[in-house]
C-alpha cells in the first residue's frame, strides 16, 4: 500500500490521500476543499497531480467542506466512479455542497462587478463549480457504508466504524493481502456534548492518524460549558448583540443544545436566539434521523418527539432580508451565523453592525485559521476590514476551546491503545503539533512518521529517521493561533 496526499499534509484542511494498491487499484480517500486565507484557497484552482478518471473508486470519511468540497471538481475532469459513504454523510455532502457551489456563484459574480468597475475582469477566478455541477457528483454518491459492516471497494474489504466527530463520520479499516490499514478521517472529542465516542479499533499494521490537536489537551465538557454560560451571562449584562460565528455542522447543532439546556435550567437569561444560517438549519434536520449516532441525552429527547436543538426562543432566518432586520433589533440577542472562520457569509453584517460597538460580545467556539477575520481578531487587531470597510474591534471578545470536534492528544492515543503496534503515519496537522506528538509515540513503543505533501510512502515500510522525512524543516514556524478544530 503506497500513499500519497494532496491536501492535509503538514495542514488541517483540504483532505485528499491517495491509496495505490497492488495491480495499479487507485482509492481516493476524501476530496476536500482548502480553506483559510487566499493563498491556502488558491490550491483549489490547481491541476489535479493524477488523472482522476483513472481512479477505481472514492471514500469519504464525512461531510465537511475540507473533506468533501473538491469532489465536484473531480467529477468536472473526469471521474465517473463510485464515491462511498455512510447515510448520514450522504445527507449532509448535498447540504454542505449546494451551499458551496452558491456561494462561490455568488462570490463570483460579486468579484466580477467590482473589477470590471477597475478593468480587471480578467484577474478574477470562475467558480470551481456550480450547482448543476454538484448534481453530477451526487449522483455518484453510494451511501451504502454502514458502521461495523464490511463492503468490497475495488478488491479492498472496507470497514467503517464510529469515529465521533459529526453525524456520520467513519474511520475506515482497509483489508488486503498487503495488511490491514486504517484512515482515521476526523476522530471526535470524547468529552463532545453531542456525539458518542468512536468505536475502540482492531489491531492494524498502519494506522493515517490525524492530528489536529495532537499536542494539547481540551478542556472538559462541563467546564467547557460553564466557561460558555458565563461568557453568555456577562455578555447579556452587557445590553448588546451577543455574535457567535459558527460551522453549520455539529458546531451549530452543539451551541444550540448547549442554549436549549442553559435557559431550560435557568442558568442563562431566556433571550432571542436568532439561527441566521439556512444551511445549519437544513443540517439539523439530517440529526432527527439518526440520533442513535448522539449521546443518550439527546438521542433520548429525539425519540420522544422533542427537539433537542430548539431553545424555547429560537428564530430561524431564512432570507436575507430577514437578517438584516436583525441588526434593527432593540436590546439583547443571541446571532448565531455562518461561517465559523469570519471569512464569508452572513455574520460579516452583523460584525460589520456591531463588532465597532464596546456593548457587543463575540464568543469564537470554532478554529480559526490564522489568515482569517476571525483569526486576526483572535491574535488582538484593534481593526479589521469586512466588506471593504476599516471597523474597530470594541466587542468583548471570549474563545472558548472546549467545543472541539476533534481528538485532542489524550484522545488519539485512547484511540491507538487497541491498534496492537501499527505503523503511524501523521496527516491532518501542523508541523509544530506533529513534531510534540511523534515523542509521545515513541513513548509507547510506536513509530510514527509525518506525511509530506504529495510525496509518496509506503505504508508498510520503514519510515524516517526521527520520524521527520528529508526536506522538512528543521525549524518549523507555527502558522497561527488556533481555538478550534478545522472544520
Amino acid at each position: 500500500m503506497r500513499l500519497q496526499s494532496f491536501g492535509a499534509a503538514c495542514t488541517v484542511t483540504g483532505s485528499m490521500h491517495l491509496l495505490t494498491l497492488d495491480g495499479g487499484r487507485r482509492i481516493l480517500i476524501d476530496c476536500g476543499l482548502f480553506q483559510g486565507g487566499s493563498e491556502m484557497e488558491a490550491r483549489n484552482h490547481e491541476p489535479y497531480p493524477f488523472d482522476p478518471a483513472e481512479l477505481d473508486a472514492v471514500i469519504l470519511t464525512h461531510a465537511h467542506l475540507d473533506h468533501v468540497g473538491r469532489l465536484p471538481l473531480l467529477v468536472n475532469r473526469g471521474y465517473r466512479g463510485p464515491v462511498y459513504c455512510t447515510p448520514p454523510t450522504a445527507a449532509l455532502a448535498e447540504t454542505v455542497l449546494l451551499d458551496s457551489a452558491r456561494l462561490q456563484v455568488e462570490g463570483y459574480r460579486q468579484d466580477l462587478r467590482r473589477a470590471r468597475r477597475q478593468d480587471r475582469e480578467h484577474e478574477v477566478l470562475p467558480p470551481l463549480y456550480d450547482e448543476e455541477d454538484v448534481h453530477r457528483a451526487l449522483a455518484l454518491l453510494r451511501p451504502v457504508l454502514e458502521f461495523g459492516q464490511h463492503t468490497d471497494v475495488a478488491g479492498l474489504r472496507v470497514t467503517p466504524e464510529r469515529a465521533g466527530h459529526i453525524l456520520g463520520s467513519a474511520y475506515l479499516l482497509l483489508e488486503c493481502r498487503d495488511g490491514r490499514l486504517i484512515m482515521s478521517g476526523d476522530l471526535g472529542n470524547r468529552e463532545s456534548g453531542l456525539q458518542l465516542d468512536f468505536t475502540p479499533p482492531p489491531q492494524a499494521d498502519a494506522v493515517v492518524l490525524e492530528t489536529t490537536y495532537a499536542n494539547r489537551t481540551h478542556r472538559a465538557w462541563p467546564e467547557t460549558l460553564a466557561e460558555f454560560s458565563n461568557a453568555l451571562r456577562q455578555s447579556v449584562r452587557a445590553n448588546g448583540k451577543i455574535l457567535i460565528p459558527s460551522f453549520a455542522i455539529e458546531r451549530s447543532q452543539t451551541i444550540l443544545h448547549a442554549l436549549k439546556k442553559l435557559m431550560d435550567s435557568g442558568e442563562v437569561p431566556r433571550i432571542p436566539v436568532f439561527l441566521d444560517s439556512p444551511m445549519a438549519a437544513r443540517a439539523t434536520r439530517a440529526y432527527f434521523g439518526f440520533g442513535d449516532e448522539l449521546v443518550p441525552e439527546v438521542r433520548d429527547t429525539l425519540r420522544a418527539g422533542e427537539d433537542p436543538f430548539a431553545p424555547s426562543t429560537l428564530h430561524e432566518v431564512l432570507t436575507g432580508d430577514e437578517s438584516q432586520r436583525i441588526n434593527r433589533y432593540d436590546g439583547p440577542a443571541i446571532i448565531l451565523a455562518g461561517n465559523g472562520m469570519m471569512t464569508g457569509g452572513r455574520i460579516q453584517h452583523h460584525l460589520r453592525h456591531h463588532l465597532w460597538k464596546p456593548g457587543t460580545s463575540l464568543i469564537i467556539v470554532s478554529y480559526q485559521s490564522p489568515s482569517s477575520l476571525g483569526g486576526q481578531i483572535v491574535a488582538g487587531a484593534d481593526t479589521v476590514q469586512i466588506m471593504g470597510e476599516n471597523i474597530a474591534v470594541r466587542a468583548q471578545v471570549h474563545t472558548i476551546g472546549g467545543f472541539s470536534a476533534h481528538a485532542d492528544q489524550e484522545d488519539l492515543l485512547a484511540f491507538l491503545e487497541t491498534a496492537g503496534s501499527p505503523h503511524v503515519w501523521l496527516v491532518h496537522g501542523e508541523v509544530p503539533v506533529m513534531d510534540a506528538f511523534l515523542p509521545k509515540l515513541a513513548a509507547r513503543g510506536l513509530k510514527g512518521d509525518i506525511v509530506l505533501d504529495r510525496q509518496e510512502v509506503e505504508l508498510m515500510g520503514s519510515g524516517f529517521s526521527g520520524g521527520r522525512p528529508p526536506g522538512l524543516a528543521l525549524d518549523p514556524v507555527a502558522t497561527g493561533v488556533k481555538v478550534e478544530a478545522g472544520e
